[in-house]
C-alpha cells in the first residue's frame, strides 16, 4: 500500500483556507469575488415579457 503524502494534503488545505480567506475578504469589502478580474459572465435578467390578451 502506498504511503500517503501528508505535505500535499496539507498545502492543499491551506490553499482552500486562504483561498475561502481572500473571497471573505472580497465579500465584505463589497467587490464581487472574480478571481480572474472578468466581468459576471451571467447577463442581467430580461425583463419580463407582458401579455396582452384581447376579448375576441
Amino acid at each position: 500500500m502506498a504511503k500517503p503524502n501528508y505535505s500535499f494534503e496539507k498545502r492543499q488545505r491551506d490553499l482552500a483556507k486562504k483561498a475561502k480567506k481572500e473571497e471573505k475578504r472580497l465579500r465584505k469589502a463589497g467587490t464581487p469575488a472574480n478571481p480572474d478580474g472578468t466581468e459576471s459572465p451571467e447577463p442581467a435578467a430580461p425583463a419580463p415579457a407582458t401579455e396582452v390578451k384581447t376579448a375576441s
